[in-house]
Parts: structure tokens; sequence; C-alpha cells
């Protein structure tokens, strides 16, 4: 397919191999962890989701940016938190009337780099294989080269602590301050969605920076403590396991999604690993070990929990599966009211199979 009248681009994997394609959003060069999306609609609420901070998404639905985007509503954070996007066909117009621009004009406002008009599928099979690695994507250096020496000076995933960059700075609330259920929430990264999920079941949510204290946390007089999603390594976050050890000492409970369930399995001395390839978009299968039912659930993570120390832990049993690979997707202390899922309950976007997550949660605080 050529497109003369666009900027050519060159996208970079960091065992070298090369793809060619066109700019899309701001004419520049960005590197991240390279990843893909295997969801068909929401681009601009993954686009904002704060656990995709540092990686590059490869969308690996046909067209994008079709329906435009939407401010506020459609938005999971304050602005676009993905370093660069890989797609196979880019619209720089859109068809939505309710939009408020294209996603070409909201990527250049964002000063985020991206290629099109390459075989995403060919570039997924590749990476699923090979696995997760870094990239590098530019429009304005064209030599592949000297990309592959710029790559040099990307960060890999595997250490990286980056809750602290994505999260508010100052506490906020949201809810009814007469609400019958207080929740402090230890924000790592969280969308919009989940907070909004809370309030909605009648909490009255105060939202922490990542690196609180428990014992400011524990001022709030919570009935309850909810660990968001976020970016990162959760091996590289002392400051948060103990701040989740501190708060199982309550006797309070406690829920945990995506990052917010690996600190919890950290708090509680099961360990975590990065995965070969993780899971992201809204049709991966789990099986509730509770109830026996499938459900179609939306993920963002590359980081997971040891199986096996899961296991063979006295204290915490394992309720969700993953069905695909068998990893751990969801578990719940015996001997503490404290439980947590992989995926993302909220599904924004995604399908609603998982929602009554957030019921059990009010539940366990009456």
């Amino acid at each position: 397919m050529t497109r003369p009248q666009q900027p050519e681009a060159l996208l970079v994997l960091q065992d070298g191999t090369v793809f060619k394609g066109f700019a899309l959003g701001k004419i520049g060069t960005a590197g991240g962890e390279i990843c893909f999306n295997t969801g068909m609609t929401g681009y601009q609420e993954i686009y904002t989701d704060p656990s995709y901070f540092g990686q590059v998404i490869v969308n690996t639905t046909s067209h994008i940016g079709n329906y435009g985007i939407q401010l506020g509503a459609e938005e999971e954070s304050a602005g676009v938190k993905i370093r660069g996007m890989v797609c196979n066909f880019f619209s720089p117009t859109y068809s939505r009337h309710l939009a408020d621009g294209s996603l070409q004009q909201y990527f250049e406002k964002a000063n985020i780099v991206g290629i099109h008009g390459i075989d995403t599928r060919q570039l997924v099979r590749y990476i699923r294989d090979k696995g997760v690695m870094n990239c590098i994507i530019s429009s304005v250096i064209l030599d592949a080269d000297v990309l592959r020496a710029e790559l040099a000076n990307v960060p890999d995933m595997a250490g990286l602590e980056l809750s602290s960059e994505v999260c508010t700075q100052t506490t906020y609330e949201l809810g009814e301050q007469d609400s019958r259920f207080r929740v402090a929430v230890l924000d790592l990264g969280v969308k919009k969605s989940i907070i909004q999920s809370l309030a909605d079941r009648g909490a009255y949510c105060k939202v922490f920076p990542a690196k609180t204290s428990f014992s400011e946390l524990q001022a709030f007089n919570p009935d309850g403590f909810f660990i968001s999603n976020g970016p990162g390594d959760p091996a590289a976050m002392p400051y948060a396991v103990e701040t989740v050890k501190q708060a199982l000492d309550t006797e309070k409970p406690l829920f945990g999604i995506c990052l917010g369930h690996q600190i919890l399995s950290l708090a509680s001395g099961i360990g975590t690993y990065k995965m070969h390839n993780g899971h992201r978009g809204l049709n991966h299968p789990v099986k509730n070990l509770i109830t026996g039912l499938c459900e179609v659930t939306s993920q963002n993570h590359g980081f997971a929990v040891v199986a096996d120390e899961v296991m063979d832990h006295a204290n915490v049993e394992v309720t969700h599966l993953n069905l695909n690979d068998n990893t751990i997707e969801g578990i719940r202390r015996k001997d503490k009211p404290a439980f947590s899922v992989q995926y993302h309950p909220e599904a924004s976007p995604g399908p609603h199979d998982s929602r009554y997550l957030f019921d059990d949660f009010i539940t366990l605080m009456k």
C-alpha cells in the first residue's frame, strides 16, 4: 500500500528486526516495551490507561482512529500514557458525530509517535513467539543502525518502578461524603472507571499517591482498602508491599486489581515474574473456581504471580484461573478479608462479566 504523501517511519525491535511503514501522530522518535492488545474497541481508553506507561502498543484490530476521540468520557486518566502506537491502517479522519476530534490531533497534542501501514499480523506473531522486548519508532531517523544504537538507551521494564510517576500527586475524593462506606484507594496508576465503579456502589473514596504511608491511609478511617492497577515491575515496589502488609493487619477488607493483585501476593510472601508475553485485550477467558463459571475479561499486565508459591501457601487460595495458559488470575486470603484479581473487572473497555467483584468488596465491608 503506497502513500507517497505520508512521511515514512521505521520500527526497530530489540533483536534488530526492522519494519517499514508510515508516520502517525507526532513526527519524532520514541521507544518503549512493545506489546499487543487484542481488543476490537476502546482504543482511547487503552491509550490513557496508566498501566501502559512506558509501553508501545500494537493494536491487532485493523482500523484505528475511525471513530475519533472523546475528551473526558473515554479517558481513563489525565492524558495519554503510552509511549507509542503501531497499527495496520490509521484513519486521520473520523465518522462519529459525537467525537471531539481526530486521533491524529490527539496524538500530536500528546507528543505520541506512531507507525502504521505495516503487517501487524506478522509483527504480533513475531513478538508472540520471541517474547516481549523493547522497540523504537522514528519518523525522523530512517537509518536502522542509528536506531539500534538509540534503542540501547530504552530501559527494560523488569526492575522499573513507575507507579510514583503516573499516580496522583495530591489526594482527592470521589463519591458522597455521607456514604455508608469509606474506601482508601492506593493509587498505583488507577483508572478513573475503577474509582467510579466503587463510588457507584455507595463508597466514598479518598485516593492517595502511591508512596503514601499506611498511617496516612488509616487516618482517613476507612472501612476498606483498595489497591489499584498500575505500570512497572511489582518487585520494585517494596513501599507498596509494606503498606499492604500493614493494611492486612487491620483486618479490614482489602481488594486489589492487576498490579494491586501482585502487590497483595508479594505482601503474602508470594513472588512475581515477568511473563514471556503479557495479557492485553478484552477477550481473555478466566474460570471462577468458586462458582465454576467462565468470565470473558479485560486484561492488561506483563507480570504474574508464581503459581507454585500460591498453591503451597497455607493461607492463600486460588479463586480465578486463566484458561489460555493456566496463570493465576485471582486469589483470596483464608485468614484475612482480602482478595484480588489480575484482570480488570471495571472493563473499560470490555465485557461486564466481572463487575460483581466490586459488589463482593462492598459485601465484605458490610
